[in-house]
């Protein structure tokens, strides 16, 4: 008993002398970089996302209410405003927060312009007044009223100019004086509050759009055989179109132009795509997602993917002219309307440090409140200098694998002459991806087993089966609107 009473003791006075240690070195010695302490770097601020701000709704108030309320609540009856003179207020001018009329107006401060409203005790005046406005936007730290400084393509970006306000000074204070004192140093990083509105409801956008330009399915000098071959040429096996025309020459004796072949994979494209979006993938709590680069007619356009971490499926895919928060928002629509009414537990969502993911969350968390609310896990740089890059680069590295798989597809064509046939290339490669393509990962098998495919013996039968499976799934969709309709 004593020789444990003696290492218990012993064990207190160890863990009190690593205490003060801890202690010393907290309060003695400048360590830069604690675990996670590049996300609070001044450096990175820029990058990071602000929370929503505060919504300020004017009510409009009645003048008839408010009188006999003042009288009963004060017990002294406002009465008309008696004038030793003449007045220049309008006769149809009214109070923009009560509406009472010009009877209950008066000029606050001469020939500036202010009328003061005798009923409401509102000050305004008549050609610029905050009442004029439904809503108010205002910072969430110091409820200062944000002023619109830049306005983009699809969003206005608004500022708290509070030099007083909590958020700036704490961000001020993580800034060094010497970097400060430099010539725009304050300009170097974002301190302020900011805030981007959106002019336009991406939520509200179709996600099913494909190209028009697509041929029938009745056809005339070919059959649905021939159209399949091309598909596994073209899509499968990553041959360009003109090789794909001169595949079916030389080995099966079909002549054919490499333009009908791009007719082909367009209708084919248009029949996969709503059967391939609206599959029931089982979608774990993992998401990761990236985008990469692809040539569009000789300019540098913009693909985007979200993969399920799990099964390695593809729930997400969007081809953009441009990098910004839009085409994420869109991508990020396909993959989590498989979650059907909310978000499971511990959900992970992994990307890259690129702002637009963030700001693409607290979109959804704005449109559909509380069930569609995560956090962007990020993962910055390239070598694994912090905890969250170690624990989380393996999920980054899945999407960054997918994004070369893709490459190798997508080199043959040596880029698209228009955004819409990188549009239907994508869709046939998705599908390929999701349902025919062996993979290593899933011991040889196909990612999703679709039990009608195991009627056909050949890749051609089964792309054949797919587009069928395509055009009951289109019928579906339309039978429902119609429903919706009657």
């Amino acid at each position: 008993m004593d020789i444990i009473l003696y290492l218990l003791n012993y064990i207190n006075y160890q863990r009190k002398i690593i205490g003060q240690l801890l202690n010393f070195i907290c309060r003695y010695i400048p360590l830069k970089q604690w675990a996670f302490d590049d996300s609070h770097s001044p450096k990175y601020q820029k990058f990071k996302i602000d929370e929503l701000p505060k919504i300020l709704h004017y009510e409009s108030w009645d003048y008839r209410l408010l009188l006999p309320y003042l009288e009963w609540k004060y017990g002294k009856k406002i009465k008309p405003v008696h004038r030793r003179s003449d007045c220049n207020i309008p006769d149809d001018c009214s109070c923009p927060r009560c509406n009472a009329p010009k009877i209950y107006l008066y000029k606050n401060n001469g020939s500036k312009g202010q009328i003061w409203c005798k009923v409401c005790d509102t000050k305004f005046n008549l050609n610029e007044n905050r009442f004029t406005k439904t809503t108010s936007l205002r910072c969430p730290h110091c409820s200062r009223i944000l002023e619109p400084i830049k306005s983009r393509k699809h969003f206005i970006i608004h500022k708290c100019r509070n030099l007083k306000c909590p958020y700036y000074l704490h961000n001020l204070k993580k800034v060094d004086r010497e970097h400060l004192d430099e010539k725009h140093g304050k300009s170097k990083y974002k301190l302020h509050y900011i805030y981007r509105e959106f002019t336009i409801d991406f939520f509200k956008m179709d996600l099913s759009s494909l190209p028009k330009n697509a041929s029938s399915l009745n056809f005339k000098r070919h059959d649905s055989y021939t159209m399949s071959l091309c598909l596994t040429y073209r899509v499968n096996l990553g041959l360009s179109l003109r090789k794909t025309a001169q595949a079916l020459r030389d080995i099966h004796g079909i002549k054919i132009s490499h333009q009908q072949v791009a007719n082909y994979c367009t209708t084919a494209a248009i029949c996969v795509k709503p059967f391939t979006d609206n599959y029931d993938y089982k979608v774990g709590k993992v998401l990761t997602a990236d985008e990469t680069y692809i040539k569009i007619k000789g300019i540098k356009g913009y693909i985007w993917f979200i993969m399920d971490a799990a099964k390695r499926s593809i729930l997400g895919y969007q081809i953009s002219d441009n990098r910004g928060v839009g085409p994420c928002i869109l991508s990020m629509r396909m993959a989590l309307k498989h979650y059907k009414e909310k978000l499971p537990e511990h959900f992970k969502f992994i990307a890259d440090g690129y702002s637009a993911y963030p700001l693409a969350a607290q979109q959804f968390f704005r449109q559909f409140g509380e069930k569609f609310k995560f956090d962007i896990t990020q993962v910055i740089g390239l070598t694994n200098d912090d905890e969250v890059s170690t624990k989380y680069r393996p999920y980054k590295q899945m999407i960054e694998r997918l994004n070369r798989t893709y490459k190798e597809s997508y080199r043959p064509t040596n880029g698209f002459d228009n955004i819409e046939g990188a549009n239907y290339d994508l869709a046939l490669w998705v599908t390929y991806y999701n349902f025919l393509r062996p993979h290593r990962h899933n011991g040889y098998r196909v990612l999703n087993h679709v039990q009608e495919l195991d009627n056909a013996d050949n890749m051609p039968g089964k792309w054949q089966l797919l587009i069928y499976l395509g055009q009951c799934r289109i019928k579906q969709m339309q039978q429902g609107e119609a429903h919706n309709c009657s």
